[in-house]
């Protein structure tokens, strides 16, 4: 390089100003999340079918075929808040493509990188939220009582969101670069959904022990089983008790954490360059 030329650097993850990149996540989330119900005469309405469809026909096949829920107390309930949070998750990690579907504003050479996918977590949260008050009815009206342990249903989604956006950030980033990423991610969640005590309880499967524990090292199914516990059903196994012991919870503490720092560092080493993979 000649001598006296600064290199030209592209703009970082931030874009220098975290209100600006606050400011600006928020926008296009409720930007996006206007623009889906736009022209619609139903409006919210659709947002709510898809969960409560899968709800449907995993009620049916659950409780009348295969009779998962039989020996579970509220099965409905615990279906539908497990089906609400893991549409959570899937909407949040859907992030995967958005660098290229926003190829317009990356572009931009001040436009802050990780707004875009925070943007799209943000707007996977507004449903959480709405959908939420529905499963809060829901569970009110089936019996379910309002407890002290409520309170940590806050905590809990904020974990999950901490997870989705972790993951967010490292997909996106990486989609940029290797278009496998994506149908990947397809696999790995659909993999996930039943590999998450989702549409069973995980003391009710007729599998060893081991696997049983085993399955509560991840992050998300540590989640549902303690929202399940502290909301829904208090004589259901805390996530420590279903891992085998509060010590083993370390594990899907450190696989969040490591989720996290590391989408976060990936993203933002990439950031100056995601204009010129694209």
């Amino acid at each position: 390089m000649s001598a006296g030329l600064v290199p030209i650097t592209g703009p970082s993850a931030l874009g220098g100003s975290p209100r600006r990149f606050l400011h600006l996540a928020v926008t296009l989330a409720i930007t996006d999340f206007k623009l889906r119900f736009f022209g619609s005469a139903l409006g919210y309405f659709w947002q709510l079918v898809r969960p409560m469809l899968l709800f449907g026909v995993l009620y049916v096949v659950f409780t009348n075929f295969v009779k998962l829920g039989d020996a579970v107390p509220h099965y409905p309930v615990v279906l539908l808040a497990n089906i609400v949070l893991f549409t959570f998750f899937a909407d949040g990690t859907g992030a995967v493509s958005s660098m290229v579907d926003r190829e317009a504003l990356v572009r931009k050479i001040q436009f802050p990188r990780m707004a875009i996918p925070v943007s799209v977590v943000l707007t996977a949260a507004f449903n959480l939220t709405l959908n939420l008050c529905v499963v809060a009815v829901f569970a009110l009206a089936s019996g379910v009582e309002p407890r002290w342990s409520w309170l940590q249903a806050p905590v809990l989604i904020v974990l999950l969101a901490i997870l989705v956006l972790g993951l967010a950030m490292l997909l996106s980033a990486a989609y940029v670069r290797f278009r496998d990423v994506k149908p990947i991610w397809d696999v790995a969640a659909q993999l996930l959904f039943y590999a998450t005590p989702v549409i069973y309880a995980v003391e009710t499967i007729d599998v060893d022990e081991r696997i049983k524990q085993g399955l509560l090292l991840s992050p998300l199914a540590a989640i549902l089983q303690q929202f399940r516990h502290a909301v829904i059903d208090p004589g259901a196994p805390t996530a420590a008790a279903a891992a085998g012991g509060a010590a083993r919870l370390l594990i899907p503490a450190a696989i969040l954490v490591a989720i996290a720092v590391g989408g976060y560092l990936v993203f933002d080493r990439m950031a100056p360059k995601i204009a010129e993979e694209l």
